[in-house]
């Protein structure tokens, strides 16, 4: 059995050498490589894609499969080899449905419509993008179809992203949540907004960068092991477990794009980083579901990076940074300006009460084209339609509507806006099992210092990488089921004291 699963991990590492080259096509393509170079990019991107997925569906790997399944039974289940055995063979069974030729065509055409949204978008082209999204959607419904026997045509494209999610489930906890923050958003929003000015005044650019990177480090980013990048769209990505890399964007007028988007991918970043080693070059190396990967991010980023103990380090350390534009700036104004709760039109830049607002409005959108019920050249106005119902805000042209995210022009269409939410309520639901374990983490959060809650995070969740399923490592870490519970206090406490709610 030790040979037949040497054998196996042979073939898995060479699987993921192949993925992880193409990550690194990817990472260029969005960082540093020129404009004219997308052609080929998307080609070279499909053929590895095409290497890995037919290295994965080859019956020698099936075979091993069948002689190591019965030993993996006699393991404990959450041993390293019988989580490998038991993920590996839910990977196969999976791929194997779907035709090399499809993953080759999906990758070709995900790359080519990514460089072109980086034009598209800047020159409100929505038009240039729309047989590219028509195609996506088809792909989108073709991926889908290589899983008969769903309820819904997205089911297929969210399990790939949230295993043991489905449309229906996912619709039922937003149904919850929305009928928690509606009346929140409308508490708040009756008030006189907080004033963000000063956040919006000339920052430059070197200085932004350098004081997110050195908060990154912080909270456990080595440099050893990863650096930044500017990007038209921020993102994480990893090369290996000692090769994990952010990218950010900056607005020199805005302080809290480059800031918070920087500890944002740094949650990602430290989730990727903190995977055990013996993991490494098997598919259990990486984060386990979208929403366990959101959950990192988002904690990361609000609940520490926008928490008062947070500021009352890092604030007199910014005005020092900045002092032309924060000396005369007192805490409890910037506090309020970066936790600001007002209908906006771009999901990266939404406060916390709204945000999921946003999810909600893609989620269905996608829905609704997947299924057919809305066509490609009606999304602009139905999602100016959307935000204006359910924001109560317009935007004046498609750069800030429907080209906003990268989701829908450099990957399938489906699956992937739900995770943000489950993200959000994880995050909650994680910190404060964080919280109770370490009842110091907040005042140590208030001295600049994350090592307790980024060590706990790491035991807990991290170092497991894929072993376990999002529901198995949530009944690990909390002794329950995902609950929203949690996250509804915290947003009710945070903004009950900034609001007197």
């Amino acid at each position: 059995m030790e040979k037949k699963l040497e054998a196996l991990k042979t073939r898995l590492q060479e699987i993921e050498d192949v993925k992880l080259a193409t990550a690194v096509l990817g990472w260029d393509q969005a960082t540093y490589m020129p404009r004219g170079g997308a052609p080929a990019r998307g080609r070279q991107m499909a053929t590895l894609g095409q290497i890995a997925h037919e290295k994965l569906i080859d019956p020698a790997i099936g075979n091993l499969l069948d002689a190591l399944e019965p030993w993996a039974e006699t393991l404990p289940y959450d041993s390293n080899d019988a989580a490998l055995i038991r993920i590996t063979r839910y990977n196969y069974d999976q791929a194997v449905k779907i035709p090399s030729s499809l993953l080759a065509e999906l990758n070709e055409h995900a790359a080519v419509t990514y460089q072109k949204w980086t034009s598209a978008r800047p020159e409100n082209n929505y038009a240039a993008l729309r047989d590219n999204l028509a195609k996506s959607i088809d792909l989108a419904r073709r991926m889908a179809d290589c899983f008969p026997g769903y309820d819904h045509i997205a089911d297929p494209l969210i399990d790939l992203s949230d295993r043991g999610m489905k449309a229906e489930s996912v619709r039922a906890l937003f149904a919850d949540l929305r009928t928690q923050l509606v009346p929140l958003v409308k508490a708040i929003t009756s008030q006189e907004p907080a004033d963000n000015s000063c956040l919006k005044q000339h920052y430059p650019e070197d200085a932004q960068l350098a004081f997110g990177l050195q908060i990154a480090q912080k909270y456990g980013f080595d440099l050893h092991r990863g650096r930044q990048d500017k990007t038209h769209h921020p993102f994480m990505i990893k090369f290996s477990i000692n090769d994990v890399r952010i990218t950010t964007r900056v607005r020199e007028n805005d302080l809290g794009e480059a800031l918070f988007s920087t500890l944002h991918e740094t949650g990602h970043a430290l989730y990727e980083a903190g995977v055990s080693q013996e993991l490494e070059g098997t598919p259990l190396d990486g984060g386990t579901s979208s929403g366990i990967h959101e959950s990192q991010s988002r904690l990361w980023e609000n609940l520490v990076g926008r928490s008062r103990p947070f500021w009352h380090h890092y604030y007199p350390k910014l005005q020092a940074t900045f002092p032309d534009q924060l000396q005369n700036v007192p805490l409890d104004t910037f506090y309020r300006a970066i936790n600001k709760v007002i209908p906006s039109l771009i999901r990266t830049d939404a406060d916390e009460v709204t945000y999921n607002l946003h999810i909600m409005i893609r989620f269905d959108l996608e829905l609704a084209l997947l299924e057919g019920t809305l066509d490609v050249k009606d999304l602009p106005d139905a999602w100016h339609a959307r935000y204006e119902s359910d924001l109560g805000v317009r935007a004046s042209n498609d750069i800030n509507g429907v080209l906003q995210d990268v989701h829908w022009y450099s990957g399938i269409v489906g699956g992937a806006f739900q995770g943000y939410t489950l993200g959000n309520v994880m995050s909650a639901l994680f910190f404060a099992q964080a919280i109770k374990a370490h009842p110091e983490i907040t005042k140590e959060i208030a001295h600049g210092e994350f090592g307790t809650l980024h060590t706990w995070l790491k035991e807990q969740i991290y170092q497991h990488g894929s072993k376990y399923t999002a529901n198995e490592l949530i009944e690990r870490v909390t002794g329950g089921p995902l609950t929203i519970e949690p996250y509804i206090q915290y947003l009710h406490t945070k903004y009950g004291e900034l609001y007197g709610l």
